[in-house]
């Protein structure tokens, strides 16, 4: 096998021994111990303008390609969310048609679909409240008619408008009103999104305004998806939920315990990472109840997730996309609105180095081909001044590989 190289701050270069391919098999269908959902992101064309600001220019081929990669290890699609760069970089209309052409191949091979709503298609950054319940409702309307369960995100609009608890309801009772099945609702944390901060309410207040929407919509409300990477609030929302909805952990720090569950309750997902860990986090699920081998598999993609997500988290796109290219998804790294400039190169270097420890290259000879070549083009001597990994080379999925989780949930 190849060792691959790697690429430290001060421009040192080290080499690891390149890990053998997974060996995990896909499903005969869509996963059955957990409802699972990988965020999935899209791909510009080759030769299209991805400076910021221009319209998305999409590579449809690859980009739905990508969500038949998904759909083949068992896991659901959703799409035209936070992973898909809304509000950085998918305009209004690349969204609408993003959101009718991923519908449509799902149907064409029974996959799972869910695709974000919001209020992005506002020109105004301000907007009184009955427009941003006319935009929900546009988008709402446009999903359902594309044949595709809904997200409600949270609006930046919302944020900025809502005086308190009461109109965060009124909003969504009027917006799920107009819905013609359940809806799955969304948290999005402020390390996401700085625009969404104090979102519901402030750490006290926004759990009770949650769970007030939830309880006027009733069984208009089949989950929520909670981003707010902090197990703990997680947890205790969990607990609070009304009968027959589900909590999708968005917690791509702590999704393992999440997941896994505390022996009472436990958590689906609906998660950007697993977009770059999709045949693990579908051997993973697959192997519940044994949370042994469960967590053997998945455990180890906390460390390479905690990476890519790390601050300013809403650049985690950039390494999602990164890895797609690396296993050969994509023909360029590049990304709409430039935003593959949003990690440096010893970060994604990184990035190389945990998905090499945790089975996450696909086919590791490829990638590593790749690597090395977009580190030559940015002009790195791969002359080793140093080397790692003189311990025997461990299969992927070991728990020797994974990096401490500071947070955890029993």
């Amino acid at each position: 096998m190849t060792d691959l190289t790697l690429l430290a701050a001060d421009g040192t270069t080290t080499t690891v021994p390149l890990q053998p391919a997974p060996t995990w098999t896909r499903p005969d269908g869509p996963l059955t111990e957990r409802v699972v959902y990988a965020a999935a992101h899209v791909v510009p064309r080759v030769g299209s303008d991805t400076t910021p600001g221009a319209p998305a220019d999409l590579d449809w081929d690859s980009t739905l390609a990508f969500r038949h990669h998904l759909w083949s290890w068992g896991l659901g699609v959703a799409d035209a969310m936070d992973t898909a760069q809304r509000n950085m970089g998918l305009d209004p209309a690349a969204t609408r048609e993003l959101v009718i052409r991923s519908a449509a191949e799902a149907a064409s091979v029974g996959g799972r679909i869910v695709v974000g709503v919001n209020t992005d298609d506002l020109a105004s950054e301000d907007a009184s409240l009955d427009a941003i319940v006319d935009a929900y409702v546009r988008q709402l309307h446009h999903a359902e008619d594309a044949g595709a369960g809904v997200v409600l995100m949270a609006s930046r609009h919302l944020a900025r408008a809502a005086s308190g608890p009461d109109d965060y309801r009124s909003v969504y009772e009027r917006v799920i009103a107009r819905a013609g099945a359940p809806v799955v609702l969304h948290w999005l944390g402020a390390a996401f999104d700085p625009a969404l901060a104090g979102y519901f309410g402030d750490e006290r207040s926004a759990p009770e305004t949650v769970l007030a929407v939830m309880r006027d919509a009733g069984e208009r409300v089949s989950g929520i998806k909670m981003s707010l990477l902090d197990a703990s609030a997680e947890v205790a929302l969990r607990a609070r939920l009304p009968e027959g909805t589900r909590m999708y952990t968005g917690d791509d720090f702590h999704y393992v315990d999440l997941i896994a569950g505390d022996g009472s309750a436990h958590s689906d997902a609906l998660l950007g990472a697993f977009a770059a860990v999709g045949p693990a986090a579908s051997a993973a699920v697959r192997a519940l109840p044994d949370e042994a081998a469960f967590r053997a598999v998945l455990g180890p993609t906390e460390a390479l997730a905690r990476h890519v997500f790390a601050a300013p988290t809403w650049f985690y796109k950039t390494g999602i996309a990164f890895l797609a290219w690396l296993n050969g998804h994509q023909s360029s790294p590049a990304m709409v609105g430039g935003l593959h400039a949003g990690r440096s190169l010893p970060h994604l270097s990184e990035t190389v180095r945990l998905a090499n420890a945790c089975g996450a290259l696909e086919h590791p000879e490829a990638a590593a081909e790749r690597w090395h070549a977009l580190l030559a083009l940015h002009g790195v001597d791969r002359r080793v001044t140093s080397v790692r990994g003189a311990q025997p080379a461990r299969r992927p999925g070991s728990a020797a590989d994974a990096a401490p989780v500071p947070e955890s949930v029993a």
